[in-house]
């Protein structure tokens, strides 16, 4: 039986890289705590508890409704819409970020009292 297209995942998309790429472009202060990937888009961003907040700004703006955790050995989906955990079809690999990434990462840009930041 063929997989069903979920509105909102494209499993054929890689992710746009190993970190977020809004902070590591210079937006906000360069670093986070864990990632998220859109799962339509595949821009990887960081959480809700990071200081900028990337990847639900980018999923509200692009009107992309689902993330995918970029943390290794996690396995969910989660709506900004509905506020609810999802599974979902395997994404394009990889499906984290390396496994020797700090984290919070990236490794040099983390202040030392980061758990002072966290939201």
């Amino acid at each position: 039986m063929p997989n069903e297209q979920i509105p909102g995942i494209d499993p054929d998309v890689p992710p746009s890289g190993e970190g977020c790429a809004q902070c590591l472009a210079g937006d906000g202060p360069g670093w986070w705590f864990h990632l998220r990937r859109c799962a339509q888009c595949g821009r990887i961003g960081c959480c809700d508890t990071s200081p900028a907040q990337h990847a639900t700004r980018h999923a509200r703006e692009a009107g992309h409704p689902l993330l995918a955790s970029f943390e290794p050995g996690e396995d969910w989906f989660w709506s900004i819409e509905t506020e609810e955990f999802y599974e979902g079809p395997p994404l394009h690999p990889p499906v984290s970020h390396p496994v020797d990434q700090p984290v919070p990462g990236p490794q040099g840009a983390v202040p030392a009292d980061w758990q002072d930041h966290l939201h």
